[in-house]
Protein backbone atom coordinates (compact mmCIF):
# COMPACT_ATOMS: atom_id res chain seq x y z
CA UNK A 1 0.00 0.00 0.00
CA UNK A 2 1.04 3.56 -0.63
CA UNK A 3 -0.30 7.07 -0.39
CA UNK A 4 -0.68 9.12 -3.54
CA UNK A 5 -1.98 12.57 -4.29
CA UNK A 6 -4.51 12.06 -7.10
CA UNK A 7 -3.45 13.91 -10.23
CA UNK A 8 -5.27 12.23 -13.12
CA UNK A 9 -8.99 12.10 -13.89
CA UNK A 10 -8.93 8.35 -13.22
CA UNK A 11 -7.28 8.79 -9.81
CA UNK A 12 -9.72 11.55 -8.84
CA UNK A 13 -12.63 9.34 -9.94
CA UNK A 14 -11.46 6.65 -7.48
CA UNK A 15 -10.87 9.27 -4.79
CA UNK A 16 -14.31 10.86 -5.04
CA UNK A 17 -16.04 7.52 -5.44
CA UNK A 18 -14.61 6.31 -2.13
CA UNK A 19 -15.40 9.64 -0.49
CA UNK A 20 -19.02 9.21 -1.57
CA UNK A 21 -19.22 5.54 -0.54
CA UNK A 22 -17.81 6.15 2.95
CA UNK A 23 -19.13 9.59 3.84
CA UNK A 24 -22.33 10.22 1.89
CA UNK A 25 -24.07 7.07 0.61
CA UNK A 26 -24.63 5.58 4.11
CA UNK A 27 -26.81 8.62 4.92
CA UNK A 28 -28.71 8.54 1.60
CA UNK A 29 -27.07 11.71 0.34
CA UNK A 30 -27.14 12.39 -3.40
CA UNK A 31 -24.20 11.74 -5.66
CA UNK A 32 -22.28 14.97 -6.02
CA UNK A 33 -22.54 15.75 -2.31
CA UNK A 34 -19.03 14.33 -1.84
CA UNK A 35 -17.58 17.42 -3.55
CA UNK A 36 -16.74 20.65 -1.72
CA UNK A 37 -16.45 24.03 -3.40
CA UNK A 38 -12.91 24.52 -2.08
CA UNK A 39 -11.58 21.11 -3.21
CA UNK A 40 -9.52 22.80 -5.92
CA UNK A 41 -7.52 24.58 -3.20
CA UNK A 42 -6.86 21.47 -1.09
CA UNK A 43 -4.27 18.72 -1.00
CA UNK A 44 -5.91 15.35 -1.53
CA UNK A 45 -4.36 12.10 -0.32
CA UNK A 46 -5.46 8.59 -1.21
CA UNK A 47 -4.24 5.31 0.23
CA UNK A 48 -4.17 2.69 -2.52
CA UNK A 49 -3.51 -1.03 -2.46
CA UNK A 50 -1.02 -2.86 -4.69
CA UNK A 51 -3.62 -2.99 -7.49
CA UNK A 52 -4.18 0.78 -7.28
CA UNK A 53 -7.63 0.50 -5.70
CA UNK A 54 -8.63 3.21 -3.23
CA UNK A 55 -8.57 2.14 0.43
CA UNK A 56 -8.70 5.52 2.16
CA UNK A 57 -9.05 9.22 1.41
CA UNK A 58 -8.53 12.51 3.20
CA UNK A 59 -7.83 16.12 2.32
CA UNK A 60 -5.89 19.01 3.81
CA UNK A 61 -6.21 22.73 3.43
CA UNK A 62 -4.90 25.68 5.38
CA UNK A 63 -7.43 27.72 7.38
CA UNK A 64 -4.70 30.19 8.26
CA UNK A 65 -0.95 30.39 7.77
CA UNK A 66 -0.23 28.17 10.78
CA UNK A 67 -3.44 26.09 10.89
CA UNK A 68 -4.14 23.08 8.74
CA UNK A 69 -7.52 21.38 8.64
CA UNK A 70 -8.28 17.80 7.70
CA UNK A 71 -11.62 16.98 6.09
CA UNK A 72 -13.35 14.09 4.36
CA UNK A 73 -11.40 11.24 5.99
CA UNK A 74 -12.84 7.92 4.89
CA UNK A 75 -11.57 4.35 4.97
CA UNK A 76 -13.22 1.60 2.94
CA UNK A 77 -15.55 -0.40 5.22
CA UNK A 78 -13.75 -3.72 4.72
CA UNK A 79 -10.41 -2.14 5.70
CA UNK A 80 -11.46 -0.27 8.84
CA UNK A 81 -9.86 -1.20 12.16
CA UNK A 82 -6.46 -1.89 10.59
CA UNK A 83 -4.90 1.47 11.51
CA UNK A 84 -4.74 2.50 7.87
CA UNK A 85 -6.22 5.91 8.66
CA UNK A 86 -3.16 6.56 10.82
CA UNK A 87 -1.04 6.55 7.65
CA UNK A 88 -3.18 9.19 5.97
CA UNK A 89 -3.07 11.37 9.10
CA UNK A 90 0.73 11.22 9.33
CA UNK A 91 1.14 11.91 5.63
CA UNK A 92 -1.07 15.02 5.68
CA UNK A 93 0.36 16.23 8.99
CA UNK A 94 3.82 16.15 7.40
CA UNK A 95 2.53 18.03 4.35
CA UNK A 96 0.96 20.64 6.65
CA UNK A 97 4.23 21.06 8.58
CA UNK A 98 6.11 21.67 5.33
CA UNK A 99 3.56 24.39 4.55
CA UNK A 100 4.26 26.05 7.91
CA UNK A 101 1.30 24.78 9.94
CA UNK A 102 1.81 24.46 13.69
CA UNK A 103 -1.63 23.08 14.54
CA UNK A 104 -4.02 20.69 12.81
CA UNK A 105 -7.78 20.89 13.33
CA UNK A 106 -10.67 18.76 12.15
CA UNK A 107 -14.35 18.08 12.71
CA UNK A 108 -14.73 14.46 13.86
CA UNK A 109 -17.89 12.45 13.66
CA UNK A 110 -18.81 11.05 17.06
CA UNK A 111 -17.86 7.49 16.07
CA UNK A 112 -14.37 8.67 15.01
CA UNK A 113 -13.43 10.67 18.12
CA UNK A 114 -11.50 7.79 19.71
CA UNK A 115 -9.58 7.19 16.46
CA UNK A 116 -8.38 10.79 16.48
CA UNK A 117 -7.66 10.74 20.23
CA UNK A 118 -5.45 7.69 19.69
CA UNK A 119 -3.58 9.81 17.15
CA UNK A 120 -2.94 12.72 19.53
CA UNK A 121 -5.97 14.93 18.89
CA UNK A 122 -8.00 16.50 21.70
CA UNK A 123 -11.65 17.50 21.68
CA UNK A 124 -12.01 21.29 21.73
CA UNK A 125 -15.80 21.54 21.59
CA UNK A 126 -19.00 19.85 20.47
CA UNK A 127 -19.99 21.56 17.24
CA UNK A 128 -22.75 20.61 14.79
CA UNK A 129 -25.07 17.85 13.58
CA UNK A 130 -24.47 16.69 10.01
CA UNK A 131 -27.61 15.52 8.19
CA UNK A 132 -29.47 16.19 11.44
CA UNK A 133 -28.07 13.04 13.07
CA UNK A 134 -24.26 12.85 13.07
CA UNK A 135 -22.73 14.78 15.97
CA UNK A 136 -19.38 16.42 15.22
CA UNK A 137 -16.61 17.59 17.53
CA UNK A 138 -13.87 20.08 16.78
CA UNK A 139 -10.53 18.45 17.56
CA UNK A 140 -6.96 19.74 17.34
CA UNK A 141 -3.36 18.62 17.66
CA UNK A 142 -0.11 20.54 17.84
CA UNK A 143 2.24 19.69 15.00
Amino acid sequence: MKIIEPATPEAFEKYYSLRYETLRRPWNQPEGSEYAEDDDRAIHAMLVDDEGEAIGVCRLHLNAIREGQLRFMGIRADKQGQRLGDQLLRYLEQRAKKMGAKIMTLQARENAVNFYRRNGYEVIEKTYLLFGTIQHYKMARQL
